[in-house]
């Protein structure tokens, strides 16, 4: 005795044909009583049904097939299709990130109990199985025996037209229903038949007649009144719409081996397929990852996402993605996704419901069910399709379905997983920060900052300046694998003609996002990177937007740096003589190296310069350093030069400049000066005659020919200290071969630990060793010894300015 009841149907293999397969599955569970199985079968059959029209494209058969005695009792789902040639490949695509074609069975191979392939000369049958009672359960009871004989047995044939309309009875038909063939000419079909009568999920009578194929349960109307339970086989016949005829063999339910109902076999809790599978202990990443797949393969569309909610609890962004997703950034526009659990769970056609919505997720189909966790909708499950009018209003109760099982088991993880990577945010933008730290130079700025980026977070990164001027450059671009940097440089744009924003990043098969360099409201270029990941999670959005701003930050300070520094190079042209006055019988020699990192003028200043009929120079240092006091430098080396010009002496250049910085002085930061000037008259015989003032400078050193050093020019009251100062002046004669060394307080003062360059006469004995040498020879022999003097930088202004009386040419 046959006790496996069968349901089956037929759709021509179109986008609509999942849908329909959806349907037809409710129906005919909820027909057999086994309503807890149908949101898992009906998973199941949309792969199915998913799978056979995107690789074969031929009329498809649908069969529901339950084994009642089984143990456990089983309940198969079978797709045939008219390609037995193409293969359907177990596990994954190869290529591409669930890539359409090729993709396999992933739901079979995650929901089912069991799944194969059948194939024949002209068609190939895709089941699935599903086992609902555990093994160790009793059986369930065996189906009673038919009421009637075979013999008994009545096939009724009838035959109605395109439209519906009865043409054909037989008398087999008469005997079940009473109806002579004259009675039901040209009747309506769904006159006689209750077609209402099987719940919510039933099929239309009309969207029936219009299957290719079909077989199930129903009731048909006698002529007496009451309904006659009956197993329907419908069949519709091929050629031009209007020829087509329904084919219905029907026989009465009393034949209990043909539609005897099984008893309610024993369940376990219905719908925890899915709870089950992803219970088991995966990544946080990998978990969404498997929810997105199993809504993009259960619904047939193009894309599926997971959405979570942001921080905020009124905007949710993109977590995971599945299918032909469109590279989707953090936050989507609200629109469909709201936080009211109420939200529309279909929308026909995006592009008139929320335009933007419709173009961040280039779709115009949408369907989505909520994340409901301890009543709070904690994010969305949504599928999307390129085409309008999609889906229909049964998707979303398989989403919800889904939604249900799997809400928990996300906001736990997520919960611990936002801890996770709290922590590790902090770390990397603590890791970013001390990398982008002290560096001041743009170029430098985006080299860091692209292998910052890769490759933890892009397959490669590009870095985009904007100047002050506001013309944006490819600064920097990185790959992963070093040798397709070259070809990655080529792809981009060296000098974008449009807003980065609008720019049109070249297609491969990473996904290209660009995130702004934005500070202090102003653009400092871009970050643009590519990632082989479909979509971009909204934590590591929210950490990307992070770093930009600190790159941002480092960018305004390094541009900040660098006109201060072009503004320092400008003033060092104005306070420091443009070239030496060149002096007969005399070499001179300058060393100046301001204090500070890329500074380039400070408080000590020099001279050298014609009057008449001899040279003057001067050599000073003003109290501090950096652009205050290169203010003052400025006054007292153009003060200098001015009253020399108008042939003042040595004592009264300083005595008036003396007057002129207390007048200029601000009575809460007054300005001290140093101050060595002097002039030099040539001699017949060669060298030079002396006049030398020192006001509260370091005493100069005069290094005789025969090697000794001798200190001259005694010092007196600092400038801008008290106004009645009066200044005395010093005579001596700079012979041939005599060397005359000027120096700042940053060569006597060079420190490393406690000990000063010039302790114990340090600096003489330096100045010792360089007799016979030349002028540039001394000062650079003197320089070094600066510089070598102590590991560390020096913290003041170096000045010296170098004097050698050479021989008469007369």
């Amino acid at each position: 005795m046959e006790t496996t009841r069968v349901s089956s149907t037929a759709f021509d293999g179109t986008t609509h044909a999942p849908a329909a397969a959806r349907r037809f599955v409710r129906q005919v569970l909820g027909e057999w009583r086994l309503n807890h199985l149908a949101e898992d079968a009906v998973l199941l059959t949309s792969e199915l049904v998913t799978n056979a029209v995107v690789h074969a494209g031929t009329g498809i058969e649908l069969t529901c097939r339950l084994d009642a005695e089984a143990v456990p009792p089983k309940l198969e789902i079978e797709v045939d299709d008219q390609q037995p040639d193409r293969v359907i490949l177990d596990g994954p695509a190869p290529a591409g990130p669930l890539a359409t074609s090729g993709r396999g069975l992933a739901l079979a191979g995650m929901l089912a109990d069991a799944w194969g392939v059948t194939y024949t000369r002209t068609t190939k049958r895709v089941w699935v199985r599903m086992e609902f009672a555990d093994a160790q359960e009793p059986p369930c009871p065996p189906v009673p025996a038919p009421r009637e004989p075979v013999d008994a047995l009545r096939v009724a044939v009838l035959v109605a037209d395109a439209g519906g309309r009865v043409i054909s009875w037989n008398a087999d038909a008469e005997s079940l229903l009473g109806w002579t063939a004259r009675q039901v000419a040209g009747r309506p079909l769904e006159e006689l038949v209750d077609w209402h009568g099987h719940g919510g999920d039933t099929l239309a009578l009309s969207d029936t007649l219009a299957l290719g194929r079909w077989r199930g349960e129903s009731r048909m109307r006698h002529r007496d009144g009451r309904l006659v339970p009956v197993y329907v086989s419908h069949l519709r016949t091929g050629g031009p719409p209007e020829h087509r005829r329904a084919i219905w063999m029907v026989v009465g339910g009393a034949h209990g081996f043909v539609l005897a109902s099984p008893p309610s076999p024993a369940r376990r809790e219905a719908g925890r397929r899915i709870k089950d599978l992803l219970d088991r202990d995966r990544p946080f990443a990998e978990l969404l990852d498997t929810i997105a797949r199993i809504a993009q393969h259960s619904s047939a569309g193009d894309a599926a996402y997971v959405l979570l909610r942001a921080d905020s609890g009124h905007r949710f962004g993109v977590a995971a993605g599945a299918g032909a997703t469109a590279g989707l950034v953090g936050v989507v526009a609200a629109g469909a996704f709201a936080p009211d659990p109420g939200t529309p769970p279909v929308v026909e056609d995006l592009l008139a419901a929320d335009v933007e919505l419709a173009q961040q997720l280039r779709a115009r189909s949408l369907a989505c069910a909520p994340l409901v966790a301890a009543g709070e909708v904690v994010g969305y499950l949504a599928v999307t399709a390129a085409d309008p009018g999609r889906f229909d209003q049964d998707l979303p109760a398989s989403l919800r379905h889904i939604a249900d099982q799997v809400a928990g088991t996300v906001q736990r993880e997520r919960l611990a997983e936002q801890e996770r990577a709290h922590r590790g945010r902090l770390s990397f933008l603590a890791e970013a920060g001390e990398l982008l730290a002290g560096v001041h130079e743009e170029e430098m700025i985006a080299v860091l900052a692209a292998q910052l980026v890769v490759p933890k977070l892009a397959t490669w990164a590009a870095i985009y300046l904007t100047d002050l001027a506001g013309m944006t450059r490819l600064a920097h671009v990185w790959h992963r694998e070093e040798r397709h940097n070259p070809g990655l440089r080529e792809s981009l744009p060296a000098i974008p003609h449009s807003p980065l924003s609008e720019v049109t990043w070249p297609i491969g098969r990473e996904n290209v996002l660009s995130f702004p360099l934005l500070t202090h409201g102003r653009s400092y270029g871009a970050l643009v990177i590519g990632r082989a990941e479909p979509t971009l999670p909204l934590e590591l959005a929210d950490l990307l937007a992070d770093l930009c701003r600190l790159i941002a930050l480092n960018l305004h300070t390094a541009m900040l740096y660098a006109r201060q520094a072009t503004t320092s190079k400008v003033l060092q042209r104005s306070l420091l003589p443009v070239r030496m006055a060149p002096m007969p019988g005399l070499e001179s020699a300058v060393v100046y190296q301001p204090a500070g990192e890329g500074a380039d003028v400070g408080g000590d200043f020099y001279d050298l310069f014609t009057v008449a009929d001899h040279w003057c120079f001067a050599l000073g240092d003003v109290c501090g350093s950096g652009p205050e006091a290169a203010a003052v430098t400025g006054l007292a080396r153009h003060a200098v030069r001015l009253l020399a010009k108008e042939n003042y002496t040595v004592a009264d250049i300083l005595h008036r400049l003396n007057r002129t910085l207390l007048e200029e002085a601000d009575d809460e930061d007054g300005r001290f000066l140093s101050l060595l000037c002097g002039e030099l008259t040539p001699l017949p015989q060669g060298g030079a005659l002396c006049t030398i003032a020192s006001a509260g400078h370091v005493p100069p050193l005069l290094l005789r020919a025969c090697g000794k050093v001798e200190q001259v020019a005694s010092p007196q009251l600092l400038l801008g200290v008290e106004a009645d100062a009066r200044f005395s002046v010093e005579t001596f004669e700079l012979a041939p071969e005599e060397v005359l060394l000027c120096v700042t307080d940053g060569v006597t003062e060079r420190r490393d630990g406690d000990r000063l360059l010039d302790d114990d006469d340090g600096l003489a004995r330096i100045l010792s060793e360089c007799a016979g040498l030349s002028a540039h020879a001394v000062a650079e022999r003197v320089r070094q010894a600066v510089d070598s003097f102590a590991d560390a930088p020096s913290r003041d202004d170096v000045a010296l300015l170098v004097l050698r009386a050479t021989p008469s040419l007369l």
